[in-house]
């Protein structure tokens, strides 16, 4: 996939013939020329940059493996390989989840909390290291791990709510799509302000989740229903769990672009090539973010009906 700058679609950047009309080039340098020695001086030296131009455009490219920095190119096929090792983890957790059905008739949810748990785990010791060092190999695992807990949530929701784990991959992927679009047309991008109310935002919605949480582990009277204070009704017979959510997905939205920007910005600034992992580990944590809060408000949505 292809991501130039709009600036190289200058013809001095796409055709070496066109550098002689630029000042400086073989024609400027010849208005002078008054002698026969100078002009065959000029001649060869227009003859030798003219070759050293030609062998430079039909060198290859040098890419990140050879300039060990940050590409778009590179940073796309290390997300794609993240993603695989996510989608693999998902299908042993959907596997692991519905094994107990045929006996038991219920699914477990081990592999939600042991891949919510050490997946959680591993994501702080990536962020709090990546400042001395990048591992790959605990992003793999974190991966993994992650996958365990999208593939049990998953079936699990699915025995809910049959249909639902494509309702809810389809609407992720739009987001993400319409969001990437957006962002590489342009349309938008992250400004301080912008952040700002998105980090206020997202510690409002923590600490908000963190109450439901305990009200439902409590059995408050208050947050009665599967999802606790989100299964409330809200205004115009509206759950609040599907009010909130629509904010939740633009959060998580606006958090695509940031990790977007993230990574433009990591490439303009020469970062070492093995930055592109840590730039697909947050789009990979957005990603799923994004899923789990889509997920819940189809779960409500359909809950309610």
């Amino acid at each position: 996939m292809a991501l130039n700058n709009p600036a190289f679609n200058n013809p001095a950047f796409q055709d070496p013939k066109a550098v002689r009309t630029y000042p400086g080039g073989s024609q400027a340098a010849n208005l002078g020329g008054n002698t026969q020695f100078a002009t065959a001086q000029r001649a060869g030296t227009d003859a030798a940059a003219q070759a050293h131009l030609e062998g430079m455009y039909a060198a290859p490219s040098a890419g990140a493996v050879e300039t060990d920095r940050m590409s778009y190119e590179d940073t796309i096929w290390k997300t794609v390989g993240l993603f695989g090792i996510l989608l693999v983890g998902a299908v042993a957790g959907w596997i692991w989840t519905m094994a107990p059905v045929a006996e038991t008739g219920a699914p477990t949810i081990l592999p939600w909390i042991i891949g919510a748990l050490v997946g959680f785990v591993l994501s702080m010791v990536i962020i709090f290291t990546s400042r001395k060092k990048i591992r790959p190999a605990l992003i793999f695992a974190y991966a993994a791990f992650e996958g365990l807990f999208v593939g049990g949530i998953s079936a699990f929701f699915e025995m809910m709510f049959e249909g639902i784990v494509l309702q809810a991959t389809l609407a992720t992927l739009s987001v993400v799509g319409v969001t990437l679009a957006l962002f590489a047309s342009g349309k938008i991008r992250a400004s301080k302000r912008a952040t700002k109310i998105f980090l206020i935002a997202m510690f409002g919605y923590l600490a908000f989740s963190l109450v439901n949480v305990l009200l439902m582990v409590f059995n408050a009277p208050i947050a009665g229903g599967p999802f606790g204070l989100l299964s409330q009704e809200g205004p115009l017979g509206i759950p609040w769990g599907v009010i909130i959510g629509v904010f939740v997905v633009i959060m998580a939205a606006y958090s695509l672009v940031l990790d977007f920007d993230s990574i433009q910005r990591g490439v303009r600034n020469g970062a070492p090539r093995q930055y592109g992992w840590l730039g697909g580990f947050g789009i990979m944590v957005t990603v799923v973010w994004l899923y789990v809060e889509i997920l819940r408000i189809i779960a409500i949505v359909r809950g309610s009906n």
